[in-house]
């Protein structure tokens, strides 16, 4: 497969962004990568839009003509891609395998979402019941499939609440080095336990704000990087997988409640491209899918930093935390930068990319050289891996 590179990123501030509309967002983030990547806008020549959930609202990102318009882009192919939570990150995917198949030559991936222009009764979770599956989908909130995660862990494996709510302590930690974080305050773990409970054992400041924002990045081919004046990163495993439909893995005898089969599978795809055999030291930092607290600590060991069980081990050593073994989050995750769905897989490859260009600031993980990007979405029915080089190995 040809090496892929990214050239350039762009990233809005994440927040309630009344003040900016679904056009504006879109024109930030793409003229943010352009110049970054030093290239003119008519050398792209193909792009794919990320918006997850268009149907209610604000009524844009139903097709690729949303893109079009705010940036004048005209007479390239433009698809808009919603794969729920992974719908950025399978943008990246999508674009990644148009280059790779010589049908352009400059490819843009963007991800935008205004969450916070609705009404409560145009909400998320009205949304999931009205369009979603019309029996299995009735009365599903994301806290309340998360919190039987965290249940079943505490059961099985000593996890504690503490151990919860120790990952929201350290991802509001990371955010408030992040300018453009929609939640920028360090908050204490009493804070965190006190908060009001939206699904025992998982409180508000457990689980990530719906928030406005739009992420991209422009990519070409290895070979086509002018290293003259673009400073590229390398895409080296893509993984995608959907493992389980709406009526798993609820309804399946089988699931033990514990981990998610999507995230395993996709680390495996994009780990044999990156020929990664041992993560947790082979990997310098992770962006991952902290909707709630408890699926950070899932997804550590379904991406195999730890043994099964044992993830309660990396946030007490505080492995995780900034200048730890391995940094998590130290954008400050969804918790922090919050989550507009179509932008958030885009937002996270742009994390890393800053962190192997060296150019974090605050927040820079010294001598970064390898990164991973995770999301996961649905009823954990779906997630993607990324891995992200500095060098082209």
């Amino acid at each position: 497969m040809k090496d892929i590179a990214i050239i350039g990123i762009g990233v809005t501030k994440f927040g309630e962004l009344f003040h900016k509309s679904y056009d504006d967002l879109v024109r930030d983030a793409a003229m943010q990568a352009i110049a970054d990547a030093k290239i003119d806008i008519d050398e792209i020549g193909a792009a794919w839009l990320s918006t997850a959930f268009p149907e209610i609202g604000v009524f844009k990102g139903r097709s690729g003509m949303d893109l079009c318009e705010p940036l004048t882009m005209y007479n390239i192919p433009v698809t808009r891609v919603s794969n729920f939570c992974a719908s950025g990150a399978d943008a990246v995917r999508n674009a990644v395998n148009s280059l790779r198949a010589g049908e352009c030559d400059v490819a843009m991936a963007l991800g935008v979402e205004k969450l916070r222009d609705r009404q409560p009764q145009d909400s998320i979770v009205k949304m999931m019941v009205e369009y979603g599956h019309p029996f299995l989908q009735k009365g599903f909130t994301a806290a309340g499939t998360f919190s039987v995660y965290a249940k079943r862990m505490m059961y099985e494996y000593g996890l504690k609440q503490d151990d919860i709510a120790g990952i929201s302590v350290k991802n509001h930690f990371h955010g408030s080095l992040n300018e453009n974080a929609h939640h920028r305050k360090a908050c204490s773990l009493q804070e965190v336990m006190n908060s009001p409970v939206v699904a025992d054992p998982l409180t508000v400041m457990d689980s990530c704000p719906t928030t406005d924002g739009a992420a991209c990045v422009i990519m070409v081919r290895a070979d086509d990087v002018d290293k003259s004046k673009q400073n590229p990163i390398f895409i080296k495993g893509i993984g995608l997988s959907i493992s389980t439909g709406w009526d798993l893995p609820f309804f399946d005898t089988n699931h033990d409640f514990l981990s998610f089969e999507a995230t395993r599978v996709a680390a495996a795809k994009a780990y044999k491209q990156a020929g990664i055999t041992n993560p947790i030291e082979e990997i310098d930092l992770i962006e991952l899918h902290d909707c709630f607290s408890i699926v950070e600590l899932i997804t550590y060991e379904d991406l195999g930093l730890c043994k099964q069980g044992e993830s309660k081990y990396l946030i007490r050593g505080k492995d995780t935390q900034l200048g730890g073994k391995i940094p998590v989050n130290v954008s400050g995750g969804l918790l922090s930068c919050g989550h507009p769905v179509g932008a958030t897989g885009i937002r996270m490859v742009t994390e890393v990319v800053s962190h192997l260009r060296n150019k974090a600031g605050q927040r820079q993980v010294q001598g970064a050289k390898r990164g991973l990007t995770h999301n996961i979405g649905g009823p954990g029915a779906i997630a993607s891996v990324i891995v992200l080089s500095n060098e082209n190995y």
